[in-house]
């Protein structure tokens, strides 16, 4: 029970990924122009569903994929147009079949009526498909139709004209191979129970008719009396004869039977065309002895034997997969090991320091090697555990043609940098924020189509999605062509809820964050799209409960852009320590650019807004964190002290003045959020080598809370907007 409960698991895990395949190909298929790849990849999915369904004893689901997968085959056989809404329905029918798999995972029978409404309609098309191959509406149209034995005439189950006529044809002489062609012999005797698994014989028939020319002869010979007959059993087989072209080969024909290999008997074999086709030239040339005609006649085998070479399993039987399923909680516990490896390799290098120089050189080579291999534990483990933005990026798709069809608008949504990696942990919570900005920008940025003619934009509008790495976090942007954000209306419908004072001078980019705030919307009326104002604070709620920031840039008739900006991973990153006063703080190594001691000359000062300080031919601000933070005991003169230049995720950069760099660690990354509260500027605290808690800074954050701070040094948010709705932005 232990096993199938494991078996069971795969299958579902598997159907997952296959689900997603048929809906990525789906979403791709257009009336007029499709992939015959791509449909073919869809049939595969939905049978590899079915196939597995029906060996688990998943009865209903097997019902329901077997018409799914019948209207996929009339779709790859062309004899079922594609069309908008039949890609509607096979959308819907994927839909179903995952609940159908839910209802199945769950142990549970799916409720009465499930998939009554989606069968009808896929049986209207299945209905109306010969309808539209009007000349050959009657039996498989195709010139090499098989040749099925005549038993209708046989009475009372005697059926010993037909398998002599069968046996006939089987020994009979065959036509010689045509030229620049094999002949493939390929019986097909399954099993009596195959078509409990869920198996359709007849589409393995007509995937080898698409191979070639076929001759297929239907065997009765296991046909039991009628009063004997089991419906849900299969009597027959079937000896097939392809004519193909010589790019045809063993392992094609045996993807044919991929997954019913071990439910048949089948036996294939190849015949080339004659090689004494120019051979008999040079023979008669030359009069051989007596014996030597057989001599030659004896080798002509060859040809026709090296074909079926790669099949039989000889030269699959050394395959190996090179994968393996892990389930996510042990590598969630390897990643907890490696962060405390790492912690413990932090608190022995701390003591180490404390022995006498020049002593015990071998337990710091040690320690050294150690460190190594600690890091490149840890950058493997981490490897393992990065996954492709694409697996959030491919449900995309879906939602725009949702939306599109919903608000009738027409909507191009353009993606990349999908193969993008970030953690899994991170990309699980990428969905609704990318749901909710997608969906705000569909329904409030972009024009209808009549409204982008009179403003001479094309009547599609279109949503970039894309993802990069930048400064040692992931960026993914959101943008759109649409009408931009109408800072006005944005304002008075601020005020009108009470959320800002009535009034307020705001900056643009203060307006702008607006939308972020609790309850805010500017749609007149509700609807299933928009109008309560909860989707962009969650956004940001989300957003920054990872460590992340989300930032908001409008153009006035031309368009929005969101930007996320995220940690690559919440697990362990290498770190610069800093010291202000008594304090600690990690810099994340991928935001330092260098550190440096200013000159008097470098430093100027902007009368009542900051200090700036010349740093390679560009002025830079500097932040004093001591003034920052309140931390008393700290240097203050930035001549004497270090400033350490870090670059922001927008290629901004910030002078952070400090009293000394300790030197470079790994660290572990606690969220702060999770265990207190979020702080500004700071992105999560961790844990040195001599015990103490240290906080992670955000550089982006603490540029941020420095355009708050007056020329004293001490936070002053505006008085619009409370601190904590403007740091997070």
């Amino acid at each position: 029970m232990e096993d199938l409960s494991r078996f069971k698991q795969t299958y579902f895990d598997e159907s997952a990924e296959l689900l997603a395949v048929a809906e990525s190909g789906l979403l791709n298929l257009t009336p007029g122009a499709f992939d015959l790849d791509e449909v073919n990849a869809i049939f595969r999915a939905v049978h590899s569903i079915k196939g597995g369904g029906g060996a688990f004893g998943f009865n209903d689901l097997v019902a329901f994929a077997h018409e799914f997968e019948t209207v996929m085959d009339g779709v790859r056989n062309a004899t079922i147009p594609v069309t908008t809404e039949l890609v509607d329905t096979l959308i819907r029918a994927n839909d179903v079949l995952g609940q159908m798999l839910a209802y199945a995972r769950e142990g549970a029978d799916a409720p009465a009526g499930t998939t009554d409404a989606v069968v009808a309609k896929l049986r209207r098309f299945l209905d109306g498909g010969p309808a539209h191959a009007a000349p050959a509406a009657a039996p498989e149209p195709t010139p090499t139709a098989p040749v099925y034995p005549d038993d209708e005439d046989d009475e009372a189950g005697i059926f010993g004209d037909a398998m002599a006529a069968i046996e006939a044809a089987r020994t009979a002489e065959k036509p010689p191979v045509p030229e620049g062609k094999v002949r493939w012999t390929i019986v097909f005797r399954p099993k009596a129970d195959l078509l409990l698994s869920g198996n359709e014989p007849t589409f393995m028939l007509r995937a080898l008719r698409r191979l070639g020319e076929a001759e297929i002869v239907c065997e009765d010979d296991r046909l039991p009396a009628l009063l004997d007959l089991d419906a849900e059993q299969l009597h027959l087989s079937w000896t097939v004869t392809l004519v193909a072209d010589p790019d045809v080969d063993r392992a094609r024909i045996d993807d044919v039977f991929e997954f019913v290999a071990d439910e048949c008997d089948i036996r294939i074999s190849a015949e080339a065309p004659p090689p004494a086709v120019t051979a008999p030239p040079p023979a008669a040339e030359v009069p051989p002895p007596a014996a030597e005609p057989a001599a030659v006649a004896a080798p002509s085998p060859p040809p026709v034997a090296a074909a079926p070479k790669k099949g039989n399993g000889g030269e699959h039987a050394g395959l190996t997969s090179h994968t393996i399923r892990v389930d996510l909680d042990k590598i969630d516990r390897l990643v907890n090991m490696v962060g405390e490896m790492v912690i413990t390799q932090a608190m022995i290098a701390e003591h180490v320091r404390e022995l006498p120089p020049g002593e015990f050189q071998e337990l710091l080579e040690g320690l050294e090697q150690l460190a190594q291999h600690t890091r490149e534990l840890r950058e493997s483990v981490m490897s393992i555990r990065a996954q492709p933005v694409s697996s959030v990026f491919s449900r995309m798709p879906r939602l725009v043609r949702e939306l599109a069809t919903e608000t009738g608008k027409e909507v191009v949504l353009v993606t990349s940098g999908e193969t993008t990696e970030v953690d899994k942990t991170v990309v699980e919570n990428l969905v609704d924020p990318l749901t909710h900005m997608i969906r705000n920008s569909i329904d409030h940025g972009l024009e209808t189509p009549d409204e982008r003619e009179r403003v001479g934009k094309p009547r599609a509008g279109t949503v970039h999605l894309s993802a990069q790495h930048r400064s040692g976090r992931i960026v993914i942007e959101v943008a759109d062509d649409g009408r931009g954000i109408n800072r006005a209306r944005v304002l008075s419908k601020a005020i009108e809820k009470g959320l800002v004072p009535a009034g307020s001078n705001l900056s643009d980019e203060e307006i702008d964050n607006l939308i972020f705030l609790p309850g805010f919307s500017t749609a007149d009326k509700v609807s299933n799209i928009s109008g309560r104002g909860v989707g962009m604070d969650v956004v940001r709620r989300n957003i920054s409960s990872l460590g992340g920031r989300i930032g908001v840039y409008s153009t006035p008739g031309e368009g929005s852009r969101f930007v996320l900006s995220l940690p690559l991973t919440l697990a362990v990153l290498d770190g610069m320590v800093i010291s202000v006063g008594e304090e600690r703080f990690v810099l994340p190594l991928t935001n330092i650019v260098e550190s440096l001691r200013p000159k008097p000359a470098d430093l100027h000062g902007l009368v009542g807004r900051c200090e700036v300080m010349m740093a390679r031919g560009e002025y830079v601000r500097l932040v004093h964190l001591h003034q920052l933070f309140g931390i008393p005991g700290a240097v203050t003169d930035a001549t004497k002290a270090l400033v350490v230049l870090v670059e922001t995720e927008d290629g901004s950069r910030l002078g952070l003045v400090v009293d000394e760099v300790l030197g470079q660690q790994q660290v572990v990354i606690k969220s702060l959020e999770a265990n207190f509260r979020r702080l500004d500027g700071v992105a999560a605290a961790t844990i040195l080598g001599d015990g103490r808690v240290a906080l992670i800074l955000d550089a982006a954050g603490l540029r941020e809370m420095s355009k708050h701070t007056d020329s004293s040094g001490f936070g002053r948010p505006p008085a619009a907007l409370p601190a904590p709705e403007l740091a997070t932005v």
